[in-house]
């Protein structure tokens, strides 16, 4: 197997695998109980918080648990929005978030609140000088991704800290508030919420090899934003529910071991497919993460090519796991691309554990097929 959809998911590392399995079977105490078992399941959770905080250069007090990225996502929107309803109506964010997003902001919009949804260039690329034109006094929230999911643009998270600050100031009770879903950045490309300026941030274990069902919500020191689930107080009364034990502990395994992968074979495999495959389009920026690849095989239907692919073992994806059945690309279409460029776009996302004999392998593989339905496609357009 070839496995080249990193983006939606990584495979568990051996760590977090034995980490999980570890408190299922051993340490399975309710971490909110007095006797040993639950002492030592809230001694783990204790443990992950620390190391989870530390990948990304938070504080461990300054980490909150939650179920995944989308849930991160939605408590940071509608947490803030709930606590400065009274300050402000304007909630800025881009038209390529993730679909965690702006569905939410359509509920919030739904509710009265004045979304505005920042453009991006043609290479996929923040407009930031929209962006900074949409700002205004009424401004409580401006949440911007770090890495696109489909296409791997970086945005300037930090320089729109720096644009917020410089217009409104420094006093967090005053300005916006500035919230990045960094569940693609983690683990492709350095990320530090201090250095970045960041109020709040989400985070996903099993993008980084922890598993599925467990994510983190960093809230800045001194921060309060309303919870956005209710219940036992766990959490510091942030986010109630019955711990996830062993998904956050398989979490903070991953997070020790936490390293960048080789950007050698996603260079290859883009080499391979601008030289040696022709009508194809790079969707992806040039300065953008390493780790994902958005190319358009123009007179193929990246469905099929998907399936193609299969059956050798490879798997890619066309495009975000979460709205993968959904028809085209919102993002794809945000940047300006034709319905026939869509339709043949394919990603390519890659872990620490891909090597460049494999992308060799699918390269070869990519030739045969494309060829293959480009000759099927034009036989049939002649009949």
């Amino acid at each position: 197997m070839i496995y080249l959809d990193n983006s939606a998911t990584t495979r568990p590392s051996q760590a977090a695998a034995e980490a999980a399995e570890r408190m299922i079977r051993a340490d399975f105490g309710n971490p909110s109980s007095l006797y040993k078992i639950g002492l030592d399941a809230e001694k783990e959770v204790k443990a992950a918080r620390k190391a989870v905080a530390g990948s990304f250069g938070a504080s461990a007090d300054e980490v909150f648990f939650t179920s995944g990225g989308t849930e991160s996502d939605d408590t940071a929107l509608f947490g803030v929005r709930e606590s400065r309803k009274k300050q402000g109506n304007r909630i800025i964010s881009t038209a390529v978030e993730h679909p965690a997003v702006l569905r939410c902001l359509d509920v919030l919009k739904a509710r009265g609140a004045d979304v505005v949804l920042v453009p991006v260039k043609k290479d996929g690329n923040l407009d930031m000088d929209a962006l900074s034109d949409a700002l205004n006094d009424d401004t409580v929230l401006v949440s911007v991704m770090h890495v696109n999911n489909e296409t791997g643009a970086v945005f300037p998270v930090a320089g729109i800290a720096e644009i917020i600050r410089k217009r409104f100031g420094s006093d967090a009770a005053s300005r916006p508030l500035l919230h990045s879903d960094c569940v693609q950045s983690l683990g492709k490309i350095p990320v530090d919420v201090k250095a970045m300026g960041v109020d709040l941030a989400s985070f996903s274990a099993h993008k980084i090899h922890g598993i599925k069902g467990s994510g983190a919500l960093f809230v800045r020191g001194g921060l309060h934003i309303a919870p956005f689930i209710y219940g036992g107080g766990q959490e510091k009364n942030f986010r109630s529910g019955t711990e996830n034990v062993p998904g956050i502990a398989a979490f903070g395994a991953a997070a020790e071991e936490l390293k960048l992968p080789d950007p050698a074979p996603a260079k290859r495999l883009k080499e391979l497919i601008l030289s040696e495959i022709p009508d194809v389009r790079i969707n992806s920026p040039e300065d953008g993460c390493p780790f994902i690849l958005n190319v358009s095989f123009l007179g193929c239907r990246a469905e099929v090519l998907l399936h193609m692919l299969e059956q050798d073992g490879i798997y890619v994806s066309t495009g975000s796991a979460c709205s993968s059945k959904s028809k085209g690309s919102h993002v794809l279409s945000a940047m300006g691309l034709k319905p026939e460029e869509i339709e043949g776009a394919l990603r390519f996302s890659f872990c620490r554990d891909n090597t460049v004999e494999e992308v060799e392998y699918v390269a070869e593989r990519l030739m045969k097929y494309t060829g293959d339905q480009r000759r099927l496609r034009s036989a049939f357009r002649k009949r």
